[in-house]
């Protein structure tokens, strides 16, 4: 009886445990990056009018309540990009947000310049989409407590590629077992999101996106995660060597609209 008893006890245990890892599992989020790439001014404007004025519009229509825009910085010439950061709680969301814009007649109307510009008169050079997974460490975006103007901030979107999956699997879990995440927490670096690449033309790699009230800011930030003695131990262990092959970082500024 006494050992019945016990084996209700750790079944209770283990059913608790499956209940909250499924739980967890369903409340992390998916994350749609829009990359359009321009040349020139009046593409921006053409652009940054759409999306001010129908498409961050519709999918608040939608639901989704917060949506990023974010403009690489004036002297960044060579590859000018705006980043539309879209959060959804399910890959379906993607599909819905799609069929909805099709038939919602009021962004068709707000978007009309950009939706049926010109073949020679395009908005945009091109357009990338990146679908991204959250970190279970971080498993919905934070809207950054920073004090300045939008006009001076600067948000720094980083990705790491690595040579095998394996070793972005490793990446990943340096994020989130060894605790990487807490460290940036802990220094005040106003993360958004960090989360894995599903689909991009970039893989295996992460990204993460952390934010500053200015660019002085941003450095002093980095100096003290340099020297941090957390870091230094963690950045030394066998287990997380070689783990990132590439990296990358676009530095960004949100325009004014951005609920991010």
């Amino acid at each position: 009886m006494y050992s019945f008893k016990r084996f209700l006890a750790a079944f209770a245990v283990v059913l608790f445990v499956l209940t909250a890892v499924g739980a967890s599992a369903k409340d992390v989020s998916y994350y749609q990056l829009k990359v359009y790439h321009y040349k020139t001014a009046a593409q921006f404007e053409q652009l940054n009018q759409y999306l001010e004025k129908a498409y961050v519009p519709a999918l608040h229509r939608y639901g989704i309540k917060k949506v990023g825009v974010f403009a690489t910085l004036p002297e960044d010439t060579a590859d000018r990009r705006v980043y539309v950061f879209i959060p959804i709680k399910g890959l379906n969301k993607l599909e819905e947000i799609d069929q909805r814009l099709a038939a919602d007649q009021k962004y068709i109307a707000d978007g009309a310049a950009y939706l049926n510009a010109p073949y020679n008169g395009s908005p945009y050079t091109r357009i990338e989409n990146i679908l991204l997974k959250a970190f279970a460490g971080m498993p919905k975006p934070e809207v950054p407590a920073l004090k300045s103007p939008k006009a001076e901030r600067i948000y720094e979107l980083r990705s790491y590629e690595s040579a095998t999956e394996k070793y972005h699997q490793n990446k990943v879990e340096m994020f989130n077992d060894g605790d990487e995440i807490s460290l940036f927490k802990r220094l005040g670096f106003n993360a958004v999101f960090y989360s894995q690449v599903l689909s991009g033309a970039r893989m295996p790699n992460l990204m993460y996106m952390t934010t500053f009230n200015n660019r002085q800011d941003r450095d002093k930030h980095w100096e003290t995660f340099g020297s941090d003695g957390v870091w230094k131990i963690l950045s030394a262990k066998d287990q997380y060597k070689n783990n990132v092959s590439r990296n990358e970082i676009v530095f960004l500024r949100p325009v004014e609209y951005s609920d991010f």
